[in-house]
C-alpha cells in the first residue's frame, strides 16, 4: 500500500496569521490603489513608476516584475511617458535594449504616493522600534524560504 506524503493541515494558529496577513494585505492594497488615484494613476501606473523610481529597468524584467505580458508594459510606459513622469531611454550596457526610467517628476510623484500610504505607515508607527525590528525579521524570513521554495 503506498502513502503518500502530504504536508501536514496547518493548525489554527496558522490558519488565523494566514487570514490576518490576508487582510493587512487587502487593506494595503485598497490604501495603495486610493494613493494612486490621488496622483490620478491607476494601481498598475503607480507600481510601475514605483519601480522605476528605484532604478531604470527594461520592458521584459518591468513585466516579470509586475507580473504581466511585456505588451500591458509597453501601454502602461506610453501613458506615463506621455505625462512626463517616465522616460526611455537606451541601456548603457546594451544600446539594442530600451530602458525604461523615471524622470525626476516621476521621481516626485513616487515619493508622494509612498508617503500618502497611510495603512502601511500608521500601524507600523503605533509599535515600538523593537517590534519593527523583529517584524522585518520575521517577514523577511518569511519571505526567504517562500523564494527557496520557488
Amino acid at each position: 500500500m503506498a502513502t503518500s506524503h502530504q504536508p501536514p493541515r496547518p493548525d489554527a494558529l496558522t490558519m488565523e496569521v494566514v487570514e490576518l496577513i490576508g487582510e493587512v494585505v487587502a487593506r494595503y492594497h485598497a490604501d495603495y490603489e486610493e494613493a494612486a488615484a490621488g496622483h490620478a494613476l491607476t494601481g498598475a501606473q503607480a507600481k510601475l513608476l514605483g519601480l522605476l523610481s528605484l532604478e531604470p529597468l527594461p520592458m521584459r524584467k518591468l513585466a516579470n516584475r509586475l507580473k504581466c505580458e511585456p505588451s500591458n508594459v509597453t501601454g502602461i510606459v506610453d501613458r506615463l511617458e506621455a505625462r512626463g513622469l517616465v522616460e526611455r531611454r537606451p541601456d548603457p550596457a546594451d544600446r539594442r535594449v530600451k530602458l525604461a526610467a523615471a524622470t525626476e517628476e516621476g521621481r516626485r510623484v513616487a515619493k508622494g504616493l509612498r508617503e500618502s500610504l497611510r495603512f502601511a505607515r500608521e500601524p507600523l508607527a503605533g509599535l515600538a522600534e523593537e517590534e519593527r525590528v523583529v517584524l522585518r525579521g520575521l517577514l523577511q524570513r518569511m519571505l526567504s524560504t517562500g523564494e527557496a521554495e520557488a
